[in-house]
């Protein structure tokens, strides 16, 4: 299968120079497929976030490339990546971050519009969404008037809201109970198989990264 993402000796530290340097990233490399769903599991603070970070060109990297769907990243200006993490990227966190004043319809549909998407375009695609994870019915509903789960699972439609090719999640049920947290799961698993997306999905919960394609773990800044 052909490559969706590429980490090729990608460090990072903080710090740098000083006797208090913390390296969290020491020469890591990466691939995920076109397709694939990869579970990245480590401890806390061991630099999952820093590794999705560079992944999702939120952060640059102190040495190694980042390739995206063929494209190598690390060059490009600062507007460049901008504009690549908008239409290749999508970001899933443990919490949901839904914007409480607008509906879960209306959070669905502010990247689209955001990305030039004409508002019936962008409606449509939102309630499809939602239909899709089984939340059609409370579309109209603020995040207040949603569950923990109903309001991560409109996150899951908002980091896909804009068709992305990549899907980069942090623990993105750590914040649910365990009964809550395999609903959610299975939620997001089948809208990614859905859509042929590729995925890299960091958890401490072993079980899930179980039912993704392939597990990875982050030892002392390397990925094995």
């Amino acid at each position: 299968m052909s490559e969706m993402l590429r980490l090729a000796g990608v460090s990072k530290g903080y710090n740098r120079g000083k006797p208090s340097e913390v390296i969290v990233l020491n020469a890591a490399d990466l691939v995920v497929a076109k397709g694939e769903v990869v579970a990245l599991v480590a401890p806390s603070g061991a630099g999952k976030s820093t590794l999705l970070h560079i992944s999702g060109l939120l952060d640059v990297a102190d040495a190694g490339e980042v390739w995206l769907d063929g494209r190598e990243m690390s060059g490009l200006s600062d507007r460049a990546r901008t504009e690549a993490r908008r239409a290749e990227v999508g970001f899933i966190y443990q919490f949901h971050h839904l914007l409480p004043e607008f509906s879960a319809l209306e959070n669905v549909m502010i990247p689209q519009l955001a990305n030039g998407v004409a508002k019936a375009g962008a409606r449509a695609r939102a309630q499809g969404l939602l239909d899709s994870v089984g939340l059609g019915p409370r579309a109209s509903h603020r995040p207040a008037e949603l569950s923990g789960g109903e309001q991560q699972r409109v996150a899951f439609c908002r980091a896909l809201a804009n068709g992305p090719k990549l899907l980069l999640a942090d623990e993105p049920t750590g914040n649910l109970d365990p009964a809550t947290s395999d609903q959610v799961f299975a939620a997001l698993l089948t809208l990614v198989r859905s859509t042929g997306l590729s995925a890299l999905i960091a958890t401490h919960n072993l079980e899930l990264a179980a039912r993704m394609d392939r597990v990875v773990r982050l030892v002392q800044g390397r990925v094995a």
